[in-house]
């Protein structure tokens, strides 16, 4: 019999490093923790093998199309598909970074958005029936973030496509090129990433309702990462458990939905629920 296909991106460290642990000990089938940097890698499959887990390695830079297409062709010709893919890897500025607004907005959503977009235009023709992708967003990723009504009417269009909010992300690093971003934007280019992660998983869903694929993004709680300068609360292992709980345990009817870290489905478009 065939084995279960699981890949993480961004896993080196943190949510994403957790997110295997939490596989490799439940998931009945093949883990691939992979990372932009082979060094960072081979340190943490050592790590999770020192705790008896096993998963497996490959390098990947989810920024960089030819690397997603070397890993894409790698699990094609060893398994054929993939079963469960998180989307982990991210990026965020300090509040107190040196660089232009402008920089910080085109490299966020490069990263945050844009690279999800393209890495899962190559990977997903590997989804078999029965797989389940996992966005990990943010508190951040809820619409209550943008101050437009315009903007927000725009991104809950339930027609609107994939290209379209590839615009409206492009529309807005333009806008933080010139100064007029923080109007209909705010003044958080993370912030809009993770909306724009959070609208590409109800689109993606959309787009995937005649197969039986699951999307949902995840706002996984407020974790005690490198991301957050070590101020969160919670633990690495307790961020994993939302992810974790779409990726192996939520049913099937839960499709194209916007997941609280206490595994409660809310209203992406609602008053946002109060933090854990």
């Amino acid at each position: 019999m065939s084995p279960k296909i699981a890949v993480v991106t961004g896993a080196n460290k943190g949510i994403g490093f957790a997110i295997v642990r939490g596989l490799c000990k439940r998931f009945d089938g093949v883990v691939y923790l992979t990372s932009r940097d082979e060094k960072r890698g081979a340190e943490a499959i050592a790590a999770l093998q020192k705790e008896g887990l096993n998963p497996k390695y490959h390098q990947l830079e989810v920024t960089d199309s030819k690397s997603v297409t070397t890993f894409r062709d790698y699990i094609k010709e060893k398994y054929g598909y993939i079963d469960i893919l998180v989307n982990n890897a991210a990026i965020a500025f300090k509040s107190n970074a040196p660089d232009p607004v402008a920089v910080q907005a085109e490299e966020t959503l490069r990263v945050n958005y844009f690279s999800v977009v393209s890495s899962c235009e190559i990977l997903f023709p590997l989804l078999r029936n029965g797989a389940r992708v996992v966005n990990v967003s943010s508190l951040c990723g809820h619409l209550s973030f943008i101050p437009s009504e315009k903007l927000r009417q725009r991104f809950q269009d339930p027609n609107l496509s994939i290209p379209e909010l590839s615009d409206l992300m492009c529309q807005y690093v333009e806008a933080a090129k010139q100064g007029t971003h923080a109007a209909e934007w705010g003044n958080s280019s993370y912030n809009v990433s993770k909306v724009g992660l959070t609208a590409l998983t109800k689109i993606q869903q959309r787009l995937l309702n005649d197969k039986d694929i699951k999307v949902n993004a995840v706002h996984p709680g407020y974790v005690d990462t490198d991301m957050t300068s070590h101020s969160g609360p919670l633990t690495i292992d307790e961020g994993a458990q939302a992810p974790l709980f779409l990726a192996l345990d939520a049913a099937d009817s839960v499709r194209g939905e916007y997941v609280w870290c206490d595994k409660r489905i809310v209203s992406w478009s609602g008053p946002k629920p109060g933090d854990i």
